[in-house]
């Protein structure tokens, strides 16, 4: 027994990559750590220091006001305001893309005639651009041509987006969700599809019942793919989804719901408030830091890779 383990790992350090320099495993690194360091770290800490002055939004100048930036943040109603509805924003876009996304890909994994038409159907979504999404989803909610606007019109609906502030929150939601549904569709199908033939058959013969059978079988096996989605779709809905609220509010936002980051936007390149935009961007990274951890503290520990 402690021989084959001894060969064991003989062939687990046969296999390792030799490298003739040392520093060549770094310099590969380099262009990865060179793009992290340019577009993150450096804006973050830009946005820190930024966030303990009033500056001048012609760049002449700059006053140090320490937590004066932060305190107007946390004592506005308004930006609470515009949290709620974030977390509001988030939980559903999240939780329908999800579940939208994971339905379709267990109704696809059963086709099997015409598979490969009825997959390209649901994943050419995924290629549109969010602002282009957006503009999509003002012509499906029209005041005058909106196909959607005329189908609620027959339940007696008259939506009214860009007008309405649930109106316009609704239709915010559906189009985040339509188009991070293709996203979710193409990772839960890999995953069903990784699932062993042999475990499907043993299953199939333990539990007639389809739906106990994907409850307790197949939905558990998917657990490393749903979380690894539930962080991508909560990532998605708080910053990726930008493009979209800008093209469906522009010009209105005061009077329509607006998310966390379009907040920063408007008080840091329409208000020219740049020292209350990167207190603001601050907290917003602290939020998202504080929600990663949590699910990788908590969520993580229901999800089983083996």
């Amino acid at each position: 027994m402690r021989g084959r383990f001894k060969d064991q790992g003989r062939q687990a350090a046969a296999k390792r990559v030799q490298f003739a320099s040392p520093f060549l495993p770094y310099l590969f690194l380099a262009p990865q750590l060179a793009i992290i360091f340019v577009f993150f770290y450096w804006p973050s800490v830009q946005a820190i220091q930024s966030s303990f002055y009033l500056e001048d939004p012609f760049g002449f100048g700059s006053t140090f006001v320490g937590l004066t930036n932060y305190a107007d943040v946390l004592k506005s109603t308004e930006y609470f305001g515009i949290a709620r509805f974030t977390a509001i924003f988030t939980a559903l876009v999240t939780f329908f893309a999800l579940a939208i996304g994971l339905l379709l890909a267990v109704k696809a994994d059963g086709v099997i005639r015409g598979n490969a038409a009825y997959k390209t159907l649901l994943i050419w979504v995924y290629a549109i651009a969010p602002p282009v999404a957006g503009l999509i989803g003002m012509m499906f909610f029209n005041q005058h041509i909106g196909p959607l606007v005329e189908f609620a019109r027959w339940f007696g609906w008259d939506i009214k987006v860009g007008l309405d502030y649930f109106d316009t929150a609704f239709a915010m939601i559906v189009v985040a969700v339509w188009k991070q549904i293709p996203y979710n569709f193409i990772f839960f199908l890999s995953g069903l599809q990784g699932i062993p033939v042999s475990v499907r058959e043993a299953a199939a013969i333990d539990c007639r019942s389809e739906l106990r059978r994907f409850w307790t079988i197949i939905l558990p096996l998917l657990a490393p793919t749903a979380f690894f989605l539930l962080i991508i779709n909560v990532t998605y809905a708080l910053f990726d989804t930008f493009g979209i609220i800008d093209v469906m509010v522009k010009d209105k936002a005061a009077n329509n719901p607006i998310t966390l980051v379009y907040k920063v936007y408007m008080d840091g390149f329409r208000g020219n408030d740049l020292g209350g935009s990167s207190a603001q961007s601050v907290i917003l990274m602290l939020i998202v830091l504080v929600l990663t951890v949590f699910q990788f503290r908590f969520i993580e520990r229901r999800v089983h890779y083996n």
